[in-house]
């Protein structure tokens, strides 16, 4: 059993995880502090990719990063290099489709935060990034860990949209979700099955870890009311 399709679907999972984390955070926090009326405009176009279907995500993205396209023909002028049918054009199909989970995550865990912690930080002359850092980022931290694993979770079993901007080549673009569809299209339903079963067992994972995050917090946010 070949499993570059596993250990490529990990690499893409974590790198895009590892950027909707950080751009996730930064939009949430400032749309979260918006006015309402901005606040609403950011939030629809933020959480767009979250109700579009993948493959809607993947033309777009084929739209924008194909060699014949603006993006897409200046990076392949410029550096040789082409940004689809390759591994790492899944990196930006799984991140944009697994923004929105890290933004709304983020988002919800900043709103419910105690400003008066942010103020009493401030009175005491304390800068707007150690208040960030090491006042609200600790007390939002569950959620946003919630996040980042659900996040992970999606990027990790990405179908449409990689498979239009990647395509499927064994050795060299192949993911998890690809191969189950390329095995079944095949014929290959021991192969395709032991690959769902790999899935399977890493979701359940997943959603085990979120499980024991949101207790954790149900149960920080008693002892804080106690």
């Amino acid at each position: 059993m070949d499993w570059y399709p596993l250990y490529n679907s990990l690499r893409i999972a974590a790198i895009s995880t590892a950027a909707v984390f950080f751009l996730g955070i930064w939009a949430a926090y400032y749309t979260a502090r918006a006015p309402r009326a901005v606040k609403g405009l950011l939030d629809a176009v933020l959480t767009l990719p979250l109700v579009l279907p993948p493959t809607v995500v993947g033309y777009l993205l084929l739209l924008a990063l194909g060699p014949r396209r603006p993006v897409g023909a200046w990076v392949l002028e410029r550096f040789s290099v082409r940004l689809t049918m390759t591994w790492w054009s899944g990196i930006f199909a799984t991140a944009v489709v697994i923004f929105p989970l890290m933004y709304r995550t983020a988002r919800g865990a900043f709103e419910s935060f105690d400003e008066t912690l942010a103020q009493a930080g401030q009175t005491l002359g304390l800068s707007n990034r150690f208040i960030f850092w090491r006042i609200r980022m600790p007390a939002c931290r569950q959620g946003i860990l919630a996040g980042t694993v659900l996040a992970f979770a999606r990027a990790l079993g990405e179908y449409g949209a990689t498979s239009m901007i990647c395509g499927y080549t064994p050795g060299r673009t192949a993911t998890v979700s690809t191969t189950v569809y390329q095995l079944w299209r095949t014929g290959e339903d021991g192969l395709a099955l032991r690959w769902v079963l790999v899935n399977l067992a890493i979701s359940a994972a997943v959603l085990l870890a979120v499980n024991l995050l949101e207790r954790r917090e149900r149960e920080g946010r008693r002892s804080r009311w106690r």
